[in-house]
């Protein structure tokens, strides 16, 4: 039975220009859906799953932004976009505010700022992500490091279940646990389902939890109970409308500082990095970023088109660049640059913050500078930002291929861990350009080659470097995605990452939301590497 027009109040569309432009996000797939569908409330939501609830082999995947990196928002059967009509700011108040999932971050952004409020948590992709996809991949970024990702911020989930009726989740007492058990409800089954398995495999859970200052990978369920307090938001957050569709969510909001300045530092070698970055983290900077030689070559060789994205004078800000121009030509490029954010109620405090952190450094005989100005800091953040940008933009043969792109290590592994993951991409450079940049005070990099992916040995190489890079990953125990999720290149391998039986525990969660497969089924679970390979787009 095909799905009418008439089911919901919002748009049902399934011409071919609407169908190919949801068959891509930003990540390596394409997947050609059946329709796609616009509901204009929760009322039209709770009509698809009731619908879909009734017909065999159907499914629904949410979509808003389309931003995504890992194929998460892909599917064959019905596309749910909430961008379109659920993008509501529903309310501002003391420190939180409620939206719609399909609200734009960096609408939501301007909002809250009117109030002195910050979600701190957005991704590198805040202009074009929107609030629901940062809660569905539990997104993280810069700000990461001090104020945590998504699933900090969630204090309460409207979300449709299975049954095509809409609930309200947030954290409960005991005695609120209680009560929840006890109803003869589908929202009885769930609790009694989630609260059997995280009571019963409680040290298993929390074991399990990676050790790492970042995690998208799998179901939260170690987050869940801490036998004091039961919380199920922690289980949606980040779990990529798997077991349910949300609807609605409250944020707490944190008052941000008015000032910052930056600390840039050169390295040479990398060995000392570990120590570097204990060093910085005791004067706790805000962000701690880096970017690696490559990255500041490339925005050397593109210069004319990097100032072009600065929006700024040519002349002056050439002049700017005369220092990392003498290095470039000298031979005497750093290896690696690290960016570190001190933040402070006033430009003294931060400017203090910054320069007693770099007096610190002098022991380690390294070049560093303390920016003299917002530009000079907004030209530094701009290459972290936008080197993958300006090598996309010029490699007119090659496309972005997110797949080894999230890895987290503890900062303390990088200077054992990055000489081996360079040994790995050098293997491969045939195939691929690649830089290397991320969040180095979180030990969280973020890898995305640019490929030939009409070329079929390029396409192959991926699996073989997947399984290299994730090796190495979890020899040091680390986590294969710190911010981008799981979708449908890691599903395949979150029982590498954390064994059967937790993999087990996943696969039981998934049953008790949502056991006739119907939102986004092969994510978190079920995924299968050859589906991924075989839906790579072939095309540049």
């Amino acid at each position: 039975m095909e799905l009418s027009s008439q089911l919901i109040k919002g748009e049902v569309k399934d011409d071919s220009e609407t169908l190919e432009k949801y068959s891509r996000d930003a990540s390596l797939f394409k997947i050609r859906p059946r329709v796609v569908t616009f509901p204009e409330d929760t009322e039209d939501i709770e009509r698809l799953v009731s619908f879909v609830k009734g017909h065999e082999g159907m499914s629904l995947t949410v979509r808003a932004g389309g931003s995504g990196m890992t194929g998460g928002s892909l599917s064959e059967s019905i596309i749910v976009d909430v961008n379109r009509h659920l993008n509501k700011l529903r309310e501002i108040g003391d420190g939180y505010a409620s939206v719609q999932p399909g609200m734009w971050y960096r609408d939501f952004e301007r909002e809250v700022a009117k109030r002195d409020l910050l979600l701190p948590s957005f991704p590198a992709s805040k202009e074009i992500c929107t609030v629901g996809g940062m809660v569905a991949n539990n997104s993280g970024g810069e700000r990461s490091l001090v104020f945590g990702k998504t699933e900090k911020y969630i204090e309460e989930l409207k979300v449709v279940l299975d049954d095509g009726h809409e609930y309200t989740f947030g954290p409960l007492n005991k005695k609120e646990l209680t009560d929840k058990l006890e109803l003869q409800t589908r929202e009885g089954e769930v609790y009694r389902g989630i609260y059997k398995i995280v009571e019963e495999n409680y040290d298993i859970l929390q074991e399990a939890k990676p050790k790492v200052s970042k995690n998208s990978a799998g179901y939260y369920l170690w987050n869940v109970w801490n036998r004091t307090t039961f919380d199920l938001t922690q289980l949606f957050v980040g779990s990529q409308g798997t077991l349910g569709i949300i609807t609605d969510i409250r944020f707490r909001l944190i008052r941000p500082k008015k000032h910052e300045r930056l600390l840039i530092i050169f390295l040479r070698d990398i060995k000392p990095l570990a120590q570097i970055v204990r060093e910085v983290l005791r004067f706790k900077p805000e962000t701690f970023e880096s970017y690696d030689k490559s990255t500041m070559m490339m925005a050397l060789r593109y210069l004319p088109d990097f100032i072009k994205l600065l929006k700024a004078n040519i002349i002056a800000l050439a002049w700017q660049f005369l220092p990392e121009i003498k290095m470039f030509v000298t031979g005497g490029m750093p290896s690696m640059i690290l960016l570190a954010e001190f933040t402070g109620d006033s430009e003294e405090e931060a400017t203090l913050k910054a320069e007693q952190a770099q007096t610190a450094l002098k022991k380690f005989s390294i070049k560093t500078r303390v920016a003299a100005s917002d530009k000079e800091e907004h030209k530094y953040v701009t290459i972290r930002r936008e080197s993958y940008n300006l090598l996309r933009n010029h490699i007119s043969d090659k496309r972005t291929a997110p797949f080894i792109d999230d890895i987290v290590v503890k900062p303390d592994a990088l200077p054992e861990f990055l000489p081996r993951l360079y040994d790995i991409l050098d293997d491969y450079k045939k195939y691929m350009i690649v830089t290397v940049a991320g969040h180095v005070g979180d030990g969280n990099f973020h890898i995305i080659p640019l490929m030939d992916l009409r070329k079929e040995e390029s396409r192959r190489i991926i699996p073989e470097l997947i399984e290299k890079v994730n090796r190495l990953v979890l020899e040091f125990k680390g986590s294969l995605t710190g911010e981008h999720n799981d979708g449908l290149i890691r599903t395949p391998y979150l029982k590498d990452m954390y064994g059967n039986r937790v993999y087990q525990l996943f696969e039981e969660t998934k049953r008790v939301f949502d056991p006739s497969n119907m939102f986004n089924p092969g994510k978190k679970v079920g995924g299968s590497i050859d589906y991924a390979m075989e839906h790579i787009a072939k095309t540049n």
